[in-house]
């Protein structure tokens, strides 16, 4: 049979092989989900680790208008109404290389658009849409 003998602030509990081989009696509730990105009410969840920091870098404060521009957004396509918000946080994000880098592997895939002269990082002078008969070439080649 098992006991408890109490030893200043510690309790001690003894218990038997019998008391060992019984099943337990505890019920632990199940732990509740993290809410995620967007909060029940809608609101947008700053502290959520999907968001890897960025609602805290150096550049924060533009991600948070340019996520909540684009949460909030009524246009279609969502988000069309942020450009300038957007812009903000790619040229605070650009001052930052080191924080923002993309990797050596990410590289190229997808060139950055100049928005006043409509040319890519690669120096290409083509319209941001493309020709819909122009295929994709791989200049890493």
């Amino acid at each position: 049979m098992s006991y408890c003998r109490r030893e200043g602030k510690d309790t001690i509990l003894f218990a038997t092989k019998e008391d060992h081989q019984q099943p337990s009696s505890v019920n632990i509730s199940p732990p509740e989900p993290g809410p995620g990105l967007i909060m029940p009410d809608g609101s947008i969840n700053w502290n959520c680790p999907c968001l890897g920091g960025m609602a805290t870098g150096p550049c924060g404060i533009e991600f948070r208008d340019a996520f909540t521009c684009f949460h909030y957004s009524p246009a279609e396509p969502k988000g069309s109404d942020c450009f300038s918000a957007f812009q903000t946080m790619q040229d605070c994000m650009a001052k930052y290389p080191t924080v923002y880098n993309r990797g050596d592997d990410e590289e190229g895939e997808f060139p950055m658009v100049d928005s006043d002269t409509n040319t890519n990082s690669e120096g290409d002078n083509k319209s941001i849409e493309g020709n819909k008969n122009d295929s994709v070439v791989d200049k890493k080649k």
